[in-house]
């Protein structure tokens, strides 16, 4: 299954050798993922998930073994931003109930509703494709404070039913997913409500930094989840702002810090924001027509917090067409061989859809070091979070199986 155009570029400012840089610890560090993970582990529901291996479809592609990091059933909220989102609510609203009591509290004092009379004060809001807006909603929901939602034209109305199933306002805007960032920005700063965004602006870095904190869950779920095998010499992660693409960056520099995978970041080519960026040396919007089936993609601004991990920790970035997106994901709905069935959404096969454009290209591959001997890992970052839409792509080709996909 061929990717019919894609785009690839070498960041000439990556360095191999490199420990992770003093600077970006004031970023994201061991011992901030730790204390998210011991919080966020504490919660009810959470559970580790599935690293799962496809060796059927790994010796189809020609490479040593191929791994799917699935976060569909996370918190059953089918997607990792359920890691973030939430996770920086309860920062924030522990923040405020310690400035007002004068202590310390932790979240199980939030959960009692011992300062629902604080917490009922605040309101967070949030401009989303889907996925980050229903985290935040859950987490209003659970700690106790109010939230307005903000998503763009093009979001489904499944995505804005499941957003509003927690309590949240949503409010739809005209114009594509930077529009609507922008818009919910000014909107806060005229309410008196409290940004939580998984992308960083100038001025606006504590709130994302607690988000991408909540993202390295994962990551750290997988350098266990490795702990008997061969670390991954691979790593295709998709990106939208790059947060969830630098989280697993910054704790897998850290954690293999002598053997560092290569690091590809993937996105959708018509929101290649890390790719221009690379390109440019500088963070670099894109604009025009954003809109991408990997919805959870179409971001024409890269994070800044985002960009200063990537832009050294990152090997290279590719950007991709939407032309394999709906057959891998039928493809990982329908193995073939004996490869586990995995429920894997638009975004989720991104980092898929990238190991398969760089095998297709000769040159790619070789610069990568992709070969026989390679162990790659993909995170599948979402499950079906809009059933219909799912449905739909599944029934578009009933026939299509595991071994009509080939890079």
């Amino acid at each position: 299954m061929k990717s019919a155009t894609h785009s690839f570029v070498v960041n000439n400012s990556f360095d191999a050798s490199a420990k992770y840089p003093e600077n970006l610890r004031s970023i994201l560090n061991r011992a901030d993922s730790d204390e998210a993970r011991s919080e966020i582990g504490s919660w009810k529901g959470y559970d580790v998930t599935p690293l799962t291996a496809l060796p059927q479809l790994s010796a189809r592609l020609g490479i040593a073994s191929l791994h799917y990091k699935d976060e569909s059933g996370r918190f059953n909220l089918g997607s990792f931003k359920s890691l973030g989102g939430a996770y920086a609510v309860l920062r924030i609203l522990l923040r405020y109930v310690e400035e007002k009591v004068g202590r310390k509290i932790d979240a199980s004092e939030l959960l009692s509703g011992k300062y629902a009379h604080l917490t009922n004060e605040m309101t967070v809001c949030s401009a989303t494709d889907g996925n980050h807006g229903r985290s935040v909603a859950w987490g209003a929901k659970m700690f106790g404070c109010k939230c307005v939602i903000y998503i763009h034209a093009t979001v489904s109305e499944g995505r804005k039913l499941s957003i509003e199933s927690y309590g949240a306002q949503v409010v739809r805007v005209s114009g594509n997913y930077d529009d609507t960032v922008r818009f919910c920005a000014s909107e806060a700063e005229r309410l008196g409500h409290i940004v939580v965004s998984d992308t960083s602006y100038e001025d606006y870095f504590e709130i994302p930094r607690d988000v991408m904190r909540g993202y390295t869950v994962l990551a750290a779920e997988i350098v266990e989840q490795f702990a008997d095998k061969a670390p991954p010499t691979h790593v295709f992660v998709q990106s939208g702002v790059g947060g969830l693409a630098a989280a697993v960056c910054s704790y897998f520099w850290e954690a293999w810090a002598g053997e560092r995978p290569v690091f590809v970041v993937v996105e959708p080519e018509n929101a290649a924001c890390f790719c221009e960026s690379v390109r440019a040396n500088t963070p670099t919007a894109v604009h025009g027509d954003l809109e991408t089936m990997m919805a959870g993609l179409s971001c024409g601004e890269v994070s800044l917090i985002a960009w200063d991990i990537l832009r050294v920790g990152a090997n290279a970035a590719l950007a991709v067409s939407d032309d394999a997106v709906s057959a891998c994901m039928r493809a990982l709905a329908r193995p073939h061989d004996g490869d586990a069935a995995i429920i894997a959404g638009e975004s989720a096969v991104g980092g898929l859809v990238g190991l398969l454009t760089a095998l297709d290209d000769a040159d790619i591959r070789t610069q990568l070091g992709l070969n026989e001997n390679s162990v790659v890992l993909c995170i599948g970052s979402e499950g079906a979070t809009d059933q219909h839409v799912y449905e739909s792509i599944m029934e578009s080709d009933p026939a299509f199986a595991a071994e009509n996909l080939t890079a």
